[in-house]
């Protein structure tokens, strides 16, 4: 049994951040102890936004997907009622009743086996081969008799005797007994003429645990440089720390706030991108004794900050003057005179101050941003500073002048990170050309190789140059591709695509919407800032958002379009998303479509390299 395919693996399950119920571990004990090998089991599966307990799979058996409810109908009581589409489930207790209709298993699980059949699964034949998924649903803890006389209005009512083994509904007798085949009638089944091996291909790379999960179950891993600066303070409890695309400025800032945390103390996290926020707190998590420890840490952009601050400070009414009374426009009012309102409630007497204020990505960052944060920052406390000059997106790196930093709260030099950890080598070699061809040469601060570490690291770097007009099929039909490679180690829900600009992010998505019917969590849109704040990797559809909003993450399946690179901060932003790809051993996969004329000639210098708009990996 040691080599059934089990996701995630058998020795991860005690560490998931959703904790398998009891019900769900005894049918889990169940599926892996009668199953035969051939069959994969999959628990708590992205299923591109859905999220089945069990989905299992035989390429040459079947599937099936099943609905675990750990309810006691003894506890209260449960019945149906007319509704207006059909019958809808109730139950009742102390007197009181009140609709569950939205937790009803028969709907949930015929909905997965629909959207498995349609979507997931489209080389399946048309009509046959709905009957090569079994959809059952299981009550470990209820009469069986009393489930199915509960959930029998809402089965199918034509040819319900002959259709009963693809729709399974069982309860505590069949799970204390080990009956397997009662539970599921089809895993005896070792041969299917409906079920194929390319099938299974099809739908495993929904299945699979995607990597930022996994990643989220160990602890954080820093090397001695990054130890030392995230567990030791200045004299001054002022630090700036610099260093190039995945050297490990996020890591030290995490592992920092995780100590101070852990220590009871109250701690700001500020950046520039509200999307940074997700990435920042999963890796603080990790660095914590303990979850409640995060209520000691605060999340925040630079704006929304100084908007909390002035309502903290009861100026409403001068906050909203800002936007309607500033001649020089919003522009303006973002970049000063909203600080300087904000400097203004800093220094009210009752204003409540933190204990350490550790500010990401301050490239982006103006000095003077900097300066009214210090002010919120407690008498003894600590301010981190950590940036990248060379990802200058926003032009405005180079107001941190030497004077600036002096007027900062600064004194000696740079704590200075070099060795990146993310990229692979290959991948590194092609993002150091790029900035030594196209970036200002006394701005830019390359990563350094890991010692040793070329031949661990495998990627495929793909280029595809196209015409504006055809940029949208390509990115779709590169994310398909990707989807190709999914389905061991790596999950569609790893896929990430980053867009020079929203235009182009919306034509892409509303493609891959609307014709393939993958679906995506993206910050696209007239909502994007409300759409930033829900985007994170743990999400279990294809993210898309653009170069802007990424920097600072990074991930293992790459699709970027770059529609311009005609001036220095387009250039940086190029850099930037070239630096989002993330090493392992298992594998790394990264595809640069691009409309920009001006590097078609550095396209050329990737190894896998395609002009035109229907190139496609096969």
């Amino acid at each position: 049994m040691d080599d059934r395919l089990i996701s995630p693996p058998l020795s991860q399950l005690e560490k998931l951040r959703q904790p398998l119920t009891a019900g769900e571990r005894a049918v889990f004990q169940l599926f892996h102890r009668y199953l035969s090998k051939d069959w994969e089991i999959y628990l708590q599966p992205h299923l591109n936004g859905l999220r089945p307990d069990f989905v299992l799979l035989n390429p040459h058996g079947g599937i099936a997907v099943f609905e675990v409810k750990d309810w006691d109908l003894r506890a209260m009581r449960y019945f149906t009622k007319p509704g207006r589409y059909g019958p809808e489930l109730w139950a009742e207790r102390h007197g009181e009743e009140f609709s569950i209709q939205n937790q009803n298993p028969i709907p949930k699980v015929n909905l997965y086996k629909k959207e498995i059949f349609d979507l997931y699964c489209p080389r399946l034949q048309e009509r046959a081969g709905w009957a090569a998924i079994t959809a059952g649903v299981i009550f470990p803890f209820a009469n069986t008799g009393d489930v199915k006389r509960l959930l029998s209005p809402f089965q199918q009512a034509q040819n319900r005797d002959e259709f009963e083994k693809y729709q399974p509904i069982t309860g505590m007798d069949e799970i204390s007994s080990g009956n397997l085949e009662a539970v599921f009638p089809e895993s005896k089944r070792t041969g299917s003429r409906l079920m194929k091996a390319d099938h299974a291909s099809d739908l495993r790379g929904w299945l699979v645990e995607p990597d930022f999960s996994s990643t989220q179950r160990t602890p954080l891993v820093l090397d001695r440089n990054q130890l030392s600066l995230a567990e030791s303070r200045t004299e001054s409890g002022y630090r700036r720390i610099k260093g190039p695309a995945g050297s490990g400025k996020s890591l030290v800032l995490a592992a920092r706030a995780a100590r101070l945390a852990n220590e009871g103390r109250c701690v700001l996290v500020a950046t520039f991108n509200i999307t940074l926020w997700h990435y920042l707190r999963d890796l603080i998590v990790r660095g914590l004794d303990a979850p409640e420890k995060l209520r000691n840490v605060r999340f925040t952009h630079f704006h929304l900050w100084c908007k909390h601050v002035c309502h903290d400070a009861g100026w409403d009414k001068e906050y909203e003057n800002l936007w309607s009374n500033n001649p020089r426009g919003q522009r303006d009012a973002l970049n000063y005179a909203l600080p300087l309102l904000a400097e203004k409630a800093v220094a009210l007497a009752d204003f409540e101050r933190h204990d350490a204020i550790l500010v990401d990505e301050g490239q982006d960052y103006l000095p003077m941003w900097w300066n009214v944060l210090r002010k919120a920052c407690k008498p003894g406390g600590e301010m981190l500073l950590v940036a990248d000059a060379t990802q200058d997106v926003y032009g405005t790196a180079s107001s941190w002048t030497d004077e600036a930093m002096k007027g900062a709260g600064f004194g000696g030099r740079w704590a200075q990170l070099a060795t990146s950890y993310r990229l692979p080598p290959e991948a590194l070699r092609l993002a150091r050309t790029f900035a030594e061809t196209f970036l200002p040469k006394d701005a830019i601060d390359l990563p350094e190789a890991e010692q040793g570490s070329l031949d661990l690291y495998p990627c495929r770097l793909r280029w595809v140059q196209c015409s504006p007009d055809t940029a949208s099929t390509v990115c779709s039909n590169e994310i398909q591709s990707l989807m190709r490679q999914t389905g061991k180690r790596l999950a569609n829900a790893d896929i990430t695509l980053l867009t020079g600009d929203m235009t182009s992010g919306v034509d892409v998505v509303t493609r891959l919407e609307e014709e393939y019917k993958i679906y995506t969590v993206n910050t696209f849109g007239s909502d994007h800032r409300r759409r930033k704040m829900g985007f994170y990797m743990g999400d279990a559809k294809i993210k898309a958002t653009t170069l802007h909003s990424f920097k600072g993450w990074e991930s293992r399946l790459l699709v970027i379009y770059v529609p311009h690179a005609a001036h220095a901060q387009s250039l940086a932003l190029v850099y930037a998303g070239l630096t989002r790809l993330k090493r392992s051993q298992e594998g790394s996969w990264l595809t640069v479509v691009s409309s920009a004329p001006e590097l078609h000639e550095f396209g050329r210098s990737f190894p896998d390299y395609a002009d035109g708009a229907a190139a496609i990996v096969t």
